[in-house]
Parts: C-alpha cells; sequence; structure tokens
C-alpha cells in the first residue's frame, strides 16, 4: 500500500519528533488513514515491539489487518476471550505487534489489569488510536504501565481532539508532530467536498436546556427530540432530501432512535434499521452488512458509529443530535467525507483528485442539520469544524447565511466568500482611516504580516501555547523581514511555513508582496512577475502606470 504524500510527511515529522522527546501525537482528518499511517510507524520503529491500542472492536481489528497487510509482522489479539501466551511463547514465538483495547489492559487480574501480562521492557512503540481519550484515567493507567520502559516512544493518532481537551492532551503528548486540517484534505482532493443544509424546526426550543459536561443535558435532548411532532418534523424532510443517496442518521437516545427508524419504513417499507451501543454483536454486525449491501437506506444510531465505522458510500449525514462539541460533530460529519473506493488513489495531482470526485457517483457529502430557537446555546455546525483557516468573523457569517439558504450550500466556497467579504470590509475601513489621517497631516501604518501574505491567521491550538521557535527559525523570519514580535508560537510558525512554501513554489518574497499590495496588486505571483510589476512603477516614480496588469495568473 503506498503512502499518500501527508502521511509520510507525518511519518517523518513523528521520527524527527522523538528525537527531541518520548511522545508526539499526530492529528489526521477521518477517512484519511490514521492506521495506515500507523502500520508506516510500526514498520519504521522494527525491531521495536509494538502495543497497538483502541476502545473498539472494530478498531481493533481494522489495525491488525491493515497493519498485517502493510507490514507482513505477526500481530495478536488480547481482548475479552482472545489471549495471548505471553509466558510459554518464547522470545521468537512472541507476536511482533499486540492490537488490545483499552477495557481489556484494564481488566482482570488483581486489580492491576490484563496489561500486567506483558513485560513492558520488550514494548518499544505504544500506539493510542483515537488518542483524544488518552486523558481518561484508563488510558493513563496503562500508559505509566508500559512508560515503565524509559525507551518507550508513544505515538497518539486522532481526527478529533476537541478544543476543550487540547490543553489536557498536552500533559500526555510532549509534542504535535502533524497537525493536518480536514479543510486541506479537501483542498486537496482526498476527501469530498462538505455541502451544508439547515432546515428550521419551529418546535425545536433547547434555550432553556442545561448545559451538562459542556454539552446539551443528554436526558433533556432526549426527551426534546423524542416529542412526536419533532420526530415527524425530522423524519419527512430526510426522506425527501435523501433522494436515493445512502443515508447516516445520529439520534439522540435509543428510543429516538427506534422512532426514527420506524417512521422512515412506513415512508418507505424496509428502507430503515438502526443499532446502539447495547445491540447484540451478531445483530449488529447484519445490520452494518444489509446498510453496506443496499439493502437498508436509512441507518440510525446511537453514539456508536462515530469513530471505527467506514462507508465510503455515504451520501448524506443526518445530525438528529444537535450538539455544543465540536469534537462530537466532526466525528459524525467525518462518517461522510470518505470518497468512493478507488475514486482518488493511483492520482499524484491535486487537480486531478478533485475532478475525479466532482465525476464520481459522490461528488460530495451533504450534512443535515435542524435548527431552531438554540437560545444561549452556540450549536456547532460545519461552518465550526471547516473554519480552521478563516477568520471567526468569516465562520460567524457563514453560520448566519446557512440558516437562511434554504437549500444545499457547498461549504468550500461559502467560507472561501466570507473570507472575502469580510477582508473587503476591513480593507474598506483600513482606507477610511488612512483618509482621515492623511486629513490631519499625519501617517501611521502598522503592517500585518497576514493581509500581506493574505492568509486568515489561524487559531492557536491550546497545546502550543507557551512555545517558541527556534532561534534559527526566527533567524529565518529576520531575514525574511517579516514582522513577528508580539505574534504566538502558532502565528510565527505559520508565518515561516507561508515564507517556506513561497520560496519553494518561486512566489514573490514577503517584501516584493507587502509593495504589490500597497499599490493593489495580488501578492501570489512569481517572484519574476513582482520584480516586473514593481519596477514599472518604479520607473513611475513610485505611482501604478495607467494599464499595468499582472500578466500571468498566480501558480498556486
Amino acid at each position: 500500500m503506498q503512502l499518500r504524500d501527508y502521511q509520510t510527511a507525518a511519518s517523518l515529522a513523528c521520527v524527527d519528533a522523538w528525537k527531541a522527546c518520548q511522545s508526539t501525537l499526530v492529528v489526521l482528518p477521518t477517512g484519511c488513514g490514521k492506521t495506515v499511517l500507523a502500520a508506516d510507524i510500526v514498520r519504521r520503529r522494527f525491531p521495536a515491539r509494538t502495543m497497538f491500542l483502541a476502545h473498539r472492536e472494530e478498531l481493533i481489528f481494522q489495525g491488525k489487518r491493515t497493519i498485517e497487510r502493510m507490514t507482513g509482522f505477526s500481530v495478536g489479539v488480547e481482548m475479552a476471550e482472545q489471549r495471548l501466551d505471553e509466558q510459554n511463547s518464547g522470545l521468537f514465538g512472541h507476536s511482533h505487534v499486540v492490537v488490545s483495547s483499552i477495557q481489556t489492559q484494564n481488566a482482570g487480574g488483581d486489580g492491576a489489569g490484563r496489561m500486567t501480562k506483558f513485560d513492558p521492557m520488550q514494548f518499544g512503540l505504544l500506539v493510542i488510536d483515537e488518542a483524544h481519550h488518552a486523558t481518561a484515567d484508563s488510558y493513563r493507567r496503562v500508559i505509566d504501565y508500559y512508560r515503565q520502559n524509559p525507551d518507550l516512544k508513544v505515538l497518539g493518532i486522532t481526527a478529533t481532539p476537541d478544543r476543550a481537551d487540547e490543553e489536557a492532551l498536552g500533559q500526555i503528548y510532549e509534542s504535535v508532530a502533524f497537525d493536518y486540517e480536514v479543510t486541506d484534505a479537501i483542498a486537496q482532493g482526498w476527501l469530498v467536498p462538505v455541502h451544508q443544509r439547515m432546515v428550521t424546526v419551529g418546535t425545536l426550543d433547547f434555550s432553556g436546556m442545561r448545559t451538562t459536561a459542556g454539552d446539551l443535558n443528554g436526558a433533556e435532548l432526549a426527551a426534546l427530540m423524542e416529542d412526536e411532532r419533532n420526530l415527524q418534523e425530522i423524519a419527512a424532510p430526510t426522506i425527501d432530501i435523501a433522494g436515493d443517496r445512502k443515508t447516516l442518521v445520529f439520534a439522540a437516545s435509543v428510543k429516538h432512535a427506534e422512532r426514527l427508524a420506524e417512521i422512515f419504513n412506513r415512508h418507505r417499507g424496509g428502507s430503515a434499521a438502526w443499532v446502539c451501543g447495547k445491540t447484540p454483536t451478531d445483530a449488529r454486525r447484519q445490520t452494518l452488512a444489509d446498510y453496506h449491501e443496499g439493502k437498508v437506506q436509512f441507518l440510525v444510531n446511537v453514539g456508536c458509529l462515530t469513530e471505527g465505522f467506514d462507508e465510503p458510500a455515504v451520501g448524506l449525514v443526518v445530525m438528529g443530535r444537535p450538539t455544543k462539541s465540536r469534537s462530537l460533530y466532526a466525528q459524525m460529519a467525518g462518517r461522510g467525507t470518505r470518497p468512493l473506493p478507488g475514486v482518488v488513489d493511483g492520482l499524484d495531482s491535486i487537480t486531478e483528485r478533485r475532478a475525479a470526485i466532482a465525476a464520481s457517483a459522490k461528488p460530495h457529502v451533504e450534512i443535515l442539520d435542524f435548527c431552531g430557537n438554540s437560545g444561549r446555546h452556540k450549536l456547532i455546525s460545519t461552518a465550526d469544524i471547516l473554519g480552521g483557516k478563516v477568520s471567526e468573523e468569516a465562520a460567524e457569517a457563514v453560520r448566519e447565511k446557512l440558516k437562511e439558504a434554504g437549500g444545499p450550500v457547498d461549504m468550500e466556497e461559502a467560507m472561501a466568500l466570507a473570507e472575502m467579504e469580510v477582508k473587503e470590509k476591513k480593507r474598506r475601513e483600513a482606507a477610511s482611516r488612512v483618509k482621515l489621517v492623511a486629513k490631519a497631516q499625519y501617517h501611521a501604518q502598522t503592517v500585518d504580516p497576514f493581509d500581506v501574505f493574505n492568509v486568515p491567521p489561524r487559531r492557536e491550538r491550546a497545546w502550543d501555547a507557551g512555545k517558541s521557535l527556534t532561534e534559527k527559525q526566527l533567524a529565518v523570519l529576520d531575514k525574511a523581514k517579516i514582522p513577528y514580535a508580539g505574534l504566538s508560537y502558532t502565528l510565527q510558525k505559520q508565518l515561516l511555513d507561508e515564507q517556506f512554501r513561497r520560496y519553494d513554489n518561486g512566489l514573490a518574497t514577503y517584501g516584493q508582496a507587502k509593495v504589490l499590495q500597497k499599490y493593489n496588486f495580488p501578492g501570489d505571483v512569481s517572484r519574476d512577475e513582482a520584480k516586473r510589476l514593481i519596477d514599472a512603477i518604479v520607473a513611475n516614480d513610485w505611482k501604478r502606470p495607467a494599464g499595468l496588469e499582472v500578466q500571468n495568473a498566480p501558480p498556486f
């Protein structure tokens, strides 16, 4: 299995991070091959033995299959009734990789857990899938046990670190080796574009609902969503909007899931099924198989398909479980962002991948939300999970437009347009201020490097708080005359990355882009084109010559 470019970059970043620390974190969006990345790192750490931890059966066996296929190593399973004989296997009889559930590692024995049957000194790598769970005590106990080996390297992999959890994750993982945004994966043609549709339900009123553990109170939310009027107001639009698309529905409770499936089946006989965490294993497997084979169009679930569930044919994701949790929403939405099998793999260019997705039977995924009176609550939408690289003003503008749209909205286009509108508004405001300053016979100007580079500042992750660039990295910014004083580590790093991107792609330098911005030219042109434009301006006594235009479109 050939690694994708970002997987290779992430794998090498982990190797580099471990030169300075023992534990590191990788953030990859759902559908971008976290288990494939883990398998490659297992291979790179050979001959070190690996313990691979997850918390769901699906993730355990997915890890086993992927690691065996990619490495050829023997992979044993330690989970529930499946047990490895560590005492009598001998040095060469050990499975080189052990995949195990966190529940099993903590269970049984004298209270210390089944982890104690394994010798921590025999393991050189500990991989934690869905690493955002690692703040729980059960994970900390297992991590501390294997860390008795001073040479152990720890890798956490997650798609959805919640903003509220970032600081805690920073206490477990000493560094973040690689952070790949879902917007990058979509823009680069690895995931399908996201379209969002909001349907207003007048009887949905969250305004008086309590908040418990950072999200809407579970019992109160379930009671509201189980109301017969709300069930009908959610089911009917879902049927109409779905068409013949494979649809995944997230429900707020078991009763909610059961009733929604019942109503779907009244509309279209035999079209719906539901599962929950307590559904017997064999029955759940059969239901998922029926869904995969197209025997069931609507699959309703209660919290059991947010992780480890892979069905690329999902074309519509229905958020019947409103939430204030960005992490939970991202997990649910991520179930639909995978392209169909074979569509993008083997294609080297972004243009080819995006064209292949657009021409496929699944050109995008649609996320369907139901909104009402949210009151003081800020309910999450796709604007929150796709807004990592646009300003908060732009994301907020998109949230409001979604409520008024009345149909599906291409979120990639909406975000880009909103960011352009925010920048134009700021430009007009800045121009107005300049005129006022000119009337007062003085001029003061503070250069914003993000305006010069035409990139929105990134939100700082909690685990990056207090960090700083190295002296060599700061020297690069100094040499390029990019102002960075007073900026956070995240923003300094963003400017550094942009400087390297421009250098690698032959784009205008920061100094050239600053001059071009002053004369209302785009800064994302080649260095040669920037020089031509600036030479013409200089020759015209530092005034923009009439008719001077960019001759070639920006290459990126």
